[in-house]
């Protein structure tokens, strides 16, 4: 399984962090039909679209077009379908993921696993917003819901979306008695270059809504070096590009990790809720 394309430096097909709330985002699975570099476009022989149309055959234009060169006519994807509510009606692919490939001859270069529930996590380390070093086998015994943000992202609808709902969660924890101090939150940055300990904790401070020495008891904001942060990028299905504007290309991955290490939950993309990460963690064996 492949990803293929993320976040640029405007997600869903905007070119301004004020427009990104103008596209409608649909989930999208079809087959590769043919593909026309010369437009930018693949047609997709792809399944219905809920809440949008009905099975067919079509082309699309990608948002990032470069990528038409790694499909192949055969490829099974799962794509985000970016549909603007503006005047142009434009519709876009994004986050496209090859789940099953047509030709056997070819590799991608670099294969994602997409967490499963049973997975056992690898033991990845790395600094926190205190300049300290954690590993995620420190949370054995506590639920561990981890997500990859970076502090730059100019997209209201990615990582500042997904770091506020992990703040909802972090009250909800905090106000219920049963889930008080069993599980643990992790911010992890893939941008080591930028997201020094100083930046991640004013970051988070920013999102915790205090910077009291206590603040950060149950959430974390660290960074991994680099060839850790490759390793943990393909194990949690997190898609980097570098952006030609110094911004980062990604995708969206949040995993709930049970007590005993393996993964309970994966939570791919924005739609989640607070609530139901609540809810799942109400129903894991370490609540």
């Amino acid at each position: 399984m492949a990803a293929l394309a993320g976040c640029h430096r405007q997600q869903d097909g905007t070119e301004d962090s004020s427009a990104a709330s103008s596209y409608k985002v649909y989930k999208l699975r079809g087959k590769v039909v043919a593909d026309n570099s010369a437009t930018g476009e693949v047609t997709l022989n792809h399944e219905a679209i809920r809440g949008f149309m009905d099975a067919m055959t079509m082309p699309y234009k990608l948002k990032d077009p470069s990528i038409l060169s790694e499909l192949h006519p055969g490829d099974v994807i799962t794509a985000d379908l970016l549909v603007s509510q503006g005047a142009d009606a434009s519709v876009l692919l994004d986050h496209i993921v090859v789940v099953a490939q047509g030709k056997p001859d070819y590799r991608p270069t670099v294969i994602y696993h997409v967490p499963a529930k049973g997975d056992a996590v690898p033991n990845f380390k790395l600094r926190n917003q205190d300049g300290r070093i954690i590993q995620l086998d420190q949370f054995r015994g506590k639920d561990l819901l981890i997500t990859f943000i970076y502090t730059r992202c100019p997209l209201p609808n990615f990582c500042p979306l997904v770091t506020h709902n992990f703040a909802v969660i972090d009250k909800q924890l905090a106000a219920d008695p049963a889930l008080k101090g069993k599980a643990h939150l992790l911010c992890v940055s893939f941008d080591p270059e930028h997201d020094t300990p100083d930046r991640l904790k004013a970051y988070g401070e920013q999102y915790i809504g205090s910077d009291a020495k206590t603040a950060f008891a149950h959430w974390d904001f660290a960074v991994p070096e680099k060839p850790v942060l490759k390793e943990m990028a393909k194990f949690f299905d997190v898609g980097m590009t570098d952006a030609s504007d110094g911004t980062i290309t990604h995708t969206l991955s949040t995993t709930l990790i049970g007590p005993d290490g393996k993964v309970l939950k994966f939570y791919p993309g924005n739609e989640w809720t607070p609530e139901q990460v609540v809810s799942d963690l109400k129903q894991s064996p370490g609540a």
